[in-house]
């Protein structure tokens, strides 16, 4: 099936962590140091600046939104226009942190990279984090590779997430005390090097390829079953959302250094899919 893409909004220097959240799709722009929202008509605000490169996001039961501090190693809370610590996880972050999920509860999932990418240090595992509403960090999972995009099944029970540097997508059980269990692979993507991520409603994963100029979409025990190809640019992440939760926004841009920042050519492309979003916005 072809997949024509559109630009919703350009200019950008390297988007990630897009959310559908109150009409509008917020995202970061780390090289910016910021965090954005632009509606469908392509209408844009920054929605606050950051003293460090922004990644993950995500709103807790009390409306508060959540926002990695990548270098900093930090998870932050924007809240009534005032920004403010939640929780230090550099005790256990092996690299920058970079995705995260919030769960219905509020409870933030965090992964970081393990390592400094952008120093090109040898890659290494390292560990998911979870924080807690009162601020405590937890690690939930060990022998992660680069753990990256990440979503939750809408009846809250699993966790998948992108293991970049494994080229896989790893899912766990989450217990009531939001713990992780039952480890098992829900799909291995040889060449592909999985980045942000997001479900369907018929439980399928569309992925970002960071490496291949692409969107895929994948099916536990089928693997790779749909393609949206990003053309020239490189795919980072994705969501589905819009009015009718049929819309694929993806992140993309020319590379992801600083130097493909400078470049300031990243966007925010879209198109139209069947199945759509796995839960109402």
């Amino acid at each position: 099936m072809s997949y024509p893409l559109r630009i919703l909004l350009d200019g950008l220097r390297f988007a990630e962590a897009p959310r559908w959240h109150n009409n509008r799709l917020w995202f970061s722009d780390f090289f910016r140091r910021e965090v954005m929202a632009v509606t469908e008509q392509g209408q844009s605000e920054v929605i606050f600046r950051l003293a460090d490169s922004p990644s993950g996001l995500g709103w807790r039961p009390d409306d508060s939104l959540l926002v990695v501090s990548m270098h900093q190693q930090q998870l932050l809370s924007w809240h009534d226009g005032v920004l403010a610590p939640v929780a230090d996880l550099s005790m256990h972050a092996g690299g920058p942190c970079n995705d995260m999920v919030v769960d219905s509860q509020g409870r933030a999932y965090v992964g970081n990279f393990g390592f400094d990418l952008y120093a090109k240090e040898e890659a290494r595992a390292t560990c998911l984090l979870r924080v807690d509403l009162d601020g405590s960090v937890h690690r939930v999972a060990e022998d992660m590779w680069f753990p990256n995009g990440m979503a939750i099944t809408p009846d809250g029970q699993t966790l998948i997430v992108a293991e970049t540097f494994r080229n896989r997508l790893t899912a766990f059980r989450i217990a009531s005390d939001g713990s992780l269990k039952d480890r098992r692979v829900f799909a291995e993507l040889q060449g592909v090097f999985p980045d942000g991520l997001c479900l369907d409603a018929e439980g399928a994963v569309w992925v970002a390829d960071a490496r291949g100029h692409a969107v895929l979409r994948v099916v536990e025990g089928q693997g790779v079953v749909d393609r949206v190809s990003t053309g020239e640019h490189q795919s980072y992440a994705c969501l589905l959302g819009g009015a009718d939760g049929h819309t694929l926004f993806i992140c993309t841009a020319p590379g992801v250094g600083f130097k493909a920042g400078e470049l300031q050519q990243g966007r925010i492309e879209f198109t139209t899919v069947k199945v759509p979003c796995a839960t109402k916005f």
